[in-house]
């Protein structure tokens, strides 16, 4: 098998045998390595085959996901569970006490108010699942609860220590 040299920036170079040495030894004369060079053009036509056809590929796709967006097709979504609500409620009130930026604009503003009543919501869902959890949910609410209540005390306490005296 000839040895091949590759660089993408070139073209293709293979070393090829003269296997007319083999030739010129059998009849007596004097032997010597040669080498032919083969440049391999066509690679670069290849590529922008390639190159093409992913282009178009990525079109089909791109018009048919307009297509299925058009006539309200999503991706499957998964089923509902408490986990997935408890945490949903769980990522509001950590948006609206700034921990998180809004997936809307980007932007992080504290709004206590909005965080406890997802907390409180998220307490509410406690109370009334009881009995009804899996163990596994039982530890994600909790432990929700819990670090979401500290860090409610944590950045209320911070918001009032920042007010000037004398306002509420």
């Amino acid at each position: 098998m000839p040895p091949s040299v590759r660089n993408p920036n070139r073209s293709n170079i293979q070393l090829v045998h003269d296997h007319s040495q083999e030739l010129r030894a059998m009849s007596g004369e004097s032997e010597r390595n040669e080498k032919k060079i083969i440049v391999d053009e066509d690679w670069k036509a290849r590529v922008q085959a390639e190159k093409e056809a992913a282009q178009a590929q990525a079109e089909r796709q791109k018009h048919h996901a307009g297509d299925a967006a058009g006539l309200g097709q999503h991706a499957p979504l998964p089923p509902p569970d408490l986990a997935s609500l408890a945490t949903g409620l769980a990522m509001q009130a950590m948006v609206a006490m700034g921990l998180a930026p809004n997936p809307v604009d980007g932007k992080t503003a504290v709004h206590l108010d909005q965080a406890k009543h997802a907390i409180d919501t998220i307490a509410m869902l406690e109370e009334k699942t009881e009995g009804n959890r899996t163990p596994e949910e039982s530890a994600l609410i909790a432990r929700l609860l819990h670090e979401l209540r500290m860090s409610y005390v944590a950045i209320q306490t911070h918001a009032e220590s920042a007010r000037p005296s004398g306002q509420p």
